[in-house]
């Protein structure tokens, strides 16, 4: 389905935003255009627009700028710990410079987003998207305890997926709605059906670490490599016998690992087939808090952004 073509105008307009006004110091501008050099898919700030699309007011394209440059630098900040090489098939800030440079540019990119806050000067925008940042940090050291820990339970997974992924979407709705001045009903609605999303975006990102597919711009199984308790490793060892999990538990963190061999026997014991089941909830869940806001527009476009969060393949 095609996405509003007057949104995907107003993304340009982001676009331009984020790219101006750039440092004139050689080492950040050089990695801040390297960063965005990638226009994306800007699924977060496309949220914010949608959700103050009944305003006239400005600022919403600097509040959606925001919310791009704080999900632009948890990514930055994420492949630094993660000791990622790649980020979507284009070498990570890490890899190309030093774990140094993506810690201070990504420090350095964040910075830029709590300036244009203060520019907005609204303090319910401001506490939010603090909230949000916030949590999404305590998620990141929730998820580095939890690495390799088979006893985690399903709650804590969920937990980790709204704190790292579902929290950003989540305020980008809220915050977007509070520029527009909306009800506290509608907020809290068009929260609900953004948060689900988001939280559906990272069951998905589980499950493409299955895939083999070169669509999806990052390498297989990498998760699994890393000693990550995502989705279907979790699903798959509730359902394994004492000899499955014992061959389960040696593929984690194992980096020479036999994706087919993982593949199968993850796939045997339904943990694809159990995470398949969880996005299709959050996907219902997104659904049903969408079919509460009465504005047409906004209602199919969060609609929308469900069932690509839902099909995307990378």
């Amino acid at each position: 389905m095609a996405l509003n073509i007057n949104i995907t105008k107003e993304l340009k307009t982001v676009e331009k935003l984020i790219k101006s006004d750039i440092n004139k110091e050689k080492t950040i501008s050089v990695l801040y255009n390297y960063i965005f050099k990638s226009n994306g898919k800007k699924i977060r700030s496309r949220l914010n627009l949608i959700a103050s699309s009944s305003s006239k007011n400005t600022d919403r394209y600097k509040l959606a700028s925001i919310i791009e440059l704080l999900h632009t630098a948890t990514l930055v900040h994420d492949d630094v710990v993660d000791n990622a090489s790649t980020r979507r098939g284009t070498m990570s800030v890490n890899s190309l410079w030093s774990n140094s440079h993506g810690v201070l540019i990504g420090d350095y990119i964040y910075s830029k987003a709590f300036m244009l806050m203060v520019e907005i000067g609204k303090k319910d925008i401001l506490s939010e998207l603090a909230d949000a940042t916030n949590d999404i940090s305590q998620g990141e050291l929730i998820q580095l305890d939890a690495m390799s820990n088979i006893k985690i339970s399903l709650s804590k997974l969920k937990k980790i997926s709204y704190f790292k992924t579902g929290r950003l979407f989540e305020a980008s709705a809220k915050t977007g709605a509070m520029l527009a001045g909306a009800n506290k009903n509608f907020i809290k609605n068009i929260g609900e059906s953004a948060k689900n999303i988001g939280i559906l975006f990272q069951i998905k990102d589980d499950l493409l670490d299955y895939s083999d597919s070169l669509k999806t711009g990052k390498q297989s199984f990498q998760d699994l490599k890393e000693g990550k308790v995502t989705y279907p490793f979790f699903f798959a060892l509730k359902n394994s016998s004492q000899k499955e999990k014992k061959q389960l538990l040696s593929f984690l963190g194992n980096q020479s690992l036999n994706n087919k061999k993982a593949l199968a026997l993850i796939t045997e014991l339904n943990g694809l087939t159990k995470t398949k089941q969880l996005a299709m909830k959050f996907y219902k869940n997104s659904v049903n808090a969408a079919n509460t806001i009465n504005n047409q527009f906004i209602r199919q476009e969060m609609i929308e952004l469900a069932g690509i969060a839902l099909n995307r393949e990378k």
